[in-house]
């Protein structure tokens, strides 16, 4: 919990001056409580994409950028990501712990019961078009799952919700990811984990195909989705939280965290990466051409998968996946040259002072692009297994807001810096 602290911070204007709370996290982490600024003083903040405001209090994620530490309810990214599995790290991120033997077998045998999906959504599935983006396709089936379980909206229900978004969004991404390829939908098999269970309606090419899920892969894809589970209040994790202030169901919610994390400035970097690759690769493979654009401030060109907002260091999900790449591409034994040509580059990165002084690492989209591509994931599903890895985070920021005591719709102000008031004008003087 929060530390008690009876600091102050004073904030003088004109004739005015107020003390306004101070609170102190349990990290260390310092904010001045402004809720009441606006009715003590008449002001507000501008604060332009947030990224100075707090907007809740939270017991989920702990980000240091400066120092590449990531912890889930405490516990560190590298080691749930060696040790844990997907399931585990979901039960954790949504329930607040770590489960027990018993209570890790109670939400598998849960998760396997409800994944299924109504027979009648298939029929939403041939009304899109073959080309249809996937993560279209996934928000408006989220949003479309609701009808199919309209669960009351109290407490004593978020359980049932939880599990069936948790179990059937993965055979909601397996089937538009079939849908786009013509192969036929394979149902989810209650034999497998979770993991392993949503590669194989992905690969299996149809019901009696002698799909065997390498084990390899699965590690390295349980990996991912353990690295993309929560990262705190960033683009669709706040989305979630502003659509749920409304009371809107927790489909409509994830539905819209789908959307926002649609963009390639959020989830979508992973597959710029690639599209990045491929029109250096249509270029002869010039890298040092495209590094020197990278460098250039007059340049509108600019890498793709290096740097990121929040660390100021090495991303240390990059850390991780940097060698479950290597372990799948030795695995494999691809020879592709996308992923030659990301190697080459990342090389560059790493030892060129520019990057370094600027510390432009690879973070984890770079990364993860390299392995969806080596594990056969078409680029335009990428981001769908971002959302894949996301939704239990998004789905405990949900529950934390739905819980919460201070609990209220959110409703940003806003600077107006249009026209004052005027006179209509007929249209025939204007």
């Amino acid at each position: 919990m929060q530390q008690e602290n009876e600091e102050f911070a004073v904030l003088k204007f004109r004739d005015k001056e107020v003390n306004l709370p101070v609170i102190v996290g349990t990290e260390g982490e310092i904010a001045v409580d402004i809720q009441k600024l606006r009715s003590r003083t008449g002001l507000i903040t501008y604060d332009p994409g947030y990224g100075n405001t707090g907007s809740c209090k939270s017991t989920i994620t702990f980000i240091n950028g400066e120092e590449g530490i990531l912890r889930y309810r405490g516990y560190d990214i590298r080691e749930l990501a060696e040790k844990a599995s997907f399931t585990e790290v979901m039960y954790l991120i949504v329930f607040g712990k770590l489960p027990k033997e018993s209570e890790l077998k109670e939400f598998e045998h849960d998760l396997k019961e409800n994944a299924m999906i109504h027979e009648d959504m298939k029929k939403f599935f041939e009304g899109f078009p073959a080309n249809a983006h996937p993560m279209a396709v996934l928000s408006s089936m989220i949003t479309a799952l609701s009808t199919f379980h309209p669960i009351p909206d109290d407490p004593s229900h978020f359980r049932q919700d939880i599990i069936n978004l948790l179990a059937k969004v993965k055979t909601i991404a397996a089937y538009s990811y079939k849908k786009s390829i013509g192969q036929p939908y394979i149902y989810p098999d209650p034999n497998l984990d979770y993991v392993g269970d949503f590669l194989n309606m992905m690969f299996k090419k149809s019901p009696n195909d002698p799909y065997k899920v390498n084990p390899v892969i699965e590690k390295a894809l349980n990996k991912l989705l353990i690295l993309h589970a929560e990262h705190e209040q960033n683009c669709s994790a706040s989305t979630v939280r502003m659509v749920g202030s409304s009371k809107g169901n927790l489909y409509s919610a994830i539905s819209a965290g789908v959307s926002a994390l649609w963009g390639p400035l959020h989830g979508g970097a992973n597959q710029a990466v690639i599209e990045m690759l491929e029109q250096i690769h249509a270029d002869g493979d010039n890298i040092e051409k495209y590094v020197e654009m990278a460098k250039d401030p007059n340049s509108d060109f600019r890498l793709m998968g290096f740097g990121h907002r929040v660390y100021k260091n090495f991303d240390p999900r990059a850390l991780i996946l940097k060698q479950a790449a290597d372990d799948i591409l030795n695995e494999l034994g691809l020879q592709d040259p996308l992923l030659d040509l990301a190697k080459r580059l990342e090389e560059v990165a790493l030892n060129d002072e520019y990057f370094i002084k600027r510390r432009l690492y690879p973070n984890v989209d770079f990364y993860s692009g390299i392995i969806y591509r080596a594990l056969g994931i078409p680029k335009e599903m990428f981001t769908v297994m971002f959302a894949l890895g996301r939704l239990p985070g998004w789905i405990a920021q949900w529950k934390e807001m739905r819980e919460d005591p201070d609990f209220r719709i959110h409703r940003p102000r806003q600077i107006y810096i249009g026209e004052t008031e005027r006179p209509f004008v007929p249209i025939s003087q204007r």
